[in-house]
């Protein structure tokens, strides 16, 4: 387990009275199977923040990186039907290794979360037509490939979408550095 996590994991039990297994008996006993309607219930009836209903959601479904018996096919997994995405995926990966040793890939059920002392980026195949990557860059104006990401529950402040390998830029690094910088 990364210490991101584990930093969570105790913070979830000062903050709350509870361990995360408390926690993950308290969904179970609501049986609720879906991770939205987790987050729901977490923030609605005990005040959760998104990022502790989300840290217990995916615990309880076993669906984070860390519950899933091997990594690579969670990743693998990603990109079923969506094949045409991986060499996507492989660049962004080897350019973003070149920021420093101090990042960390962490795969989820549908996008791979890339994190140094706090998460910069998301690499998600997210449709078959659409790859996205996440960047958190909170208070940069959107411009050119940068869009403002509004989703309501979005996890990166912007996004850039890409359709096939060609289009990875280095504008797009360059905006993926200036989140690995930020986030130091």
């Amino acid at each position: 387990m990364d210490a991101g996590t584990q930093t969570m994991i105790d913070n979830l039990h000062k903050n709350t009275g509870k361990t995360l297994e408390d926690w993950i008996g308290i969904v179970a006993k609501e049986n609720l199977q879906k991770h939205g309607d987790i987050l729901k219930f977490l923030k609605e009836n005990h005040g959760f923040s998104h990022g502790f209903a989300n840290l217990v959601a995916h615990k309880a479904l076993k669906t984070d990186a860390g519950s899933a018996e091997n990594q690579d096919d969670l990743v693998k997994k990603q990109y079923q039907g969506k094949e045409h995405f991986w060499p996507i995926y492989l660049q962004l990966i080897g350019e973003i290794e070149g920021f420093g040793n101090d990042i960390e890939f962490a795969p989820k059920n549908s996008y791979v979360s890339v994190r140094r002392k706090k998460q910069f980026a998301m690499l998600t195949p997210a449709t078959k037509t659409r790859f996205e990557i996440g960047v958190n860059l909170k208070g940069k104006a959107a411009q050119g490939i940068l869009e403002a990401d509004t989703k309501p529950n979005a996890m990166c402040s912007h996004k850039i979408s890409v359709t096939h390998e060609s289009e990875l830029t280095d504008e797009v690094i360059s905006w993926l550095r200036n989140a690995y910088e930020a986030a130091g």
